[in-house]
């Protein structure tokens, strides 16, 4: 089983596909108009609430249309390439270095948080205590976005992007299993979204939402 210490390992591995993943546009938005409408949907519910958090950004791609939407979107990643990239592609816009096992957030002070296929790598005794971080700093009527790849057990990576080396896991996880974590976390779903497997993933995938009661 992935342990915490091991994040250090998951974070180069990232470090060393992110060039790959930025020029190879990886989880652009132009030709998923199911994910753009969830986005909106979130931002529709959210805005005026407060600021919004992509927790596992990436190269800010999701933080930067949030940002289109209207909304205060500010990025954090693990790895500092990606963080890179993200500021370099979106100046505007703020970026760090945070993992998201180590997230310092003041309660009640944001409108959304975002954990959008950014949290499967996480160990899976580390997933509970993320979300409640989630829940916690959200308000009132504040939501959470959580996607993921769906499924039993656990895949080992050896090779990512562009067919560099890496070394992490992906830990599946069923629709009903991520959502009593979101309940257990403090917050109600509100919606769910199942997408088949299709290029270039290899799992089905999933996205929930969830809003701390007001």
């Amino acid at each position: 089983m992935q342990q915490p210490s091991d994040l250090e390992t998951v974070r180069e591995s990232y470090d060393r596909v992110a060039d790959a993943y930025a020029e190879l546009m990886i989880g652009r938005l132009e030709a998923e108009p199911w994910l753009r409408a969830v986005l909106a949907a979130f931002a529709e519910s959210v805005r005026g609430l407060g600021p919004v958090l992509d927790v596992g950004c990436g190269p800010g791609t999701v933080t930067a249309h949030l940002a289109e939407l209207g909304l205060d979107a500010s990025g954090v990643d693990l790895s500092p390439r990606m963080v890179e990239h993200a500021r370099r592609q979106y100046p505007h816009l703020r970026f760090s270095v945070t993992s998201a096992t180590e997230l310092d957030l003041v309660p009640a002070s944001l409108g959304g948080v975002l954990g959008w296929w950014s949290l499967f790598n996480l160990p899976r005794e580390a997933l509970p205590g993320v979300l409640r971080t989630f829940a916690e700093a959200l308000v009132p009527g504040g939501q959470t976005v959580v996607g993921t790849h769906v499924g039993d057990g656990d895949i080992a990576r050896t090779e990512g992007y562009g067919g560099l080396p890496v070394s992490w896991t992906t830990h599946l996880y069923r629709p009903e299993e991520l959502a009593g974590m979101l309940v257990d976390a403090g917050l109600e779903v509100v919606a769910e979204l199942r997408l088949p497997a299709q290029p270039p993933a290899l799992r089905p995938q999933m996205l929930l939402v969830a809003r701390r009661p007001v």
